[in-house]
């Protein structure tokens, strides 16, 4: 790839880990586990106060790994994460000024649509790859199916209530480069420092190739 803004975040893995934490330290340990286990990519959710010093540690120790920001809901979050080391950014939802900001940092990003408009209206500005969320309360499987002829050109990101076991449904569908997975670092995995449960769940995943 030529550029960071020509990169396919839809192409790196079939399962893009959806994590929130509230240490730098538990961030790395997962990163670590997620790449042990052949999930080298992350997005990081700015739902914490530990987020962003969270993507620094990563970028800093974990060689080898795609970071991201995820949960981008304000203009201003798209520049802190990108001087954070983020690699590419997520929204749940986009409005005008928050795809300026996206655009603005020259990373690769995924806006946020869960609406046939929303979906066009990212087309005609030139994006065609796309967070689809909330995927399970907004029609699933069902809805982006219904939608791969009418809007060819866009790709989805599906995340939000979305399982080990729903995840290949999504997969098989031709307008899906990967999905957005929360399962891998359960709570209580992390809590207790079982970065060994993680690693598996991470292969689990990595296995299902689109």
């Amino acid at each position: 790839m030529s550029s960071p803004r020509e990169m396919s975040v839809l192409d790196v893995v079939p399962v893009m880990p959806v994590v929130v934490v509230d240490s730098a330290t538990d961030a790395v340990s997962i990163a670590k586990a997620l790449v042990a286990g052949g999930l080298p990519a992350i997005e990081l959710t700015l739902r914490t106060p530990a987020a962003l010093d969270a993507i620094r540690a990563i970028v800093d120790e974990v060689p080898g790994i795609l970071v991201g920001a995820g949960t981008i809901v304000k203009p201003g979050q798209a520049k802190l994460a990108m001087g954070a080391g983020a690699q590419f950014l997520v929204s749940p939802g986009v409005t005008g000024s928050m795809l300026h900001a996206m655009q603005d940092t020259g990373l690769p990003f995924l806006p946020g649509t869960a609406t046939v408009s929303e979906a066009m209206a990212a087309l005609e500005a030139g994006i065609t790859e796309l967070k689809f969320f909330p995927a399970e309360a907004s029609g699933g499987v069902a809805f982006l199916k219904a939608i791969a002829s009418p809007v060819p050109a866009a790709r989805f990101c599906p995340t939000g209530g979305i399982t080990a076991a729903s995840a290949p449904s999504y997969l098989a569908l031709p307008n899906v480069g990967c999905v957005g997975g929360s399962w891998l670092t359960p709570a209580d995995a992390v809590a207790s420092g079982d970065w060994d449960r993680i690693t598996t769940l991470a292969a689990e995943a990595a296995a299902l190739v689109p």
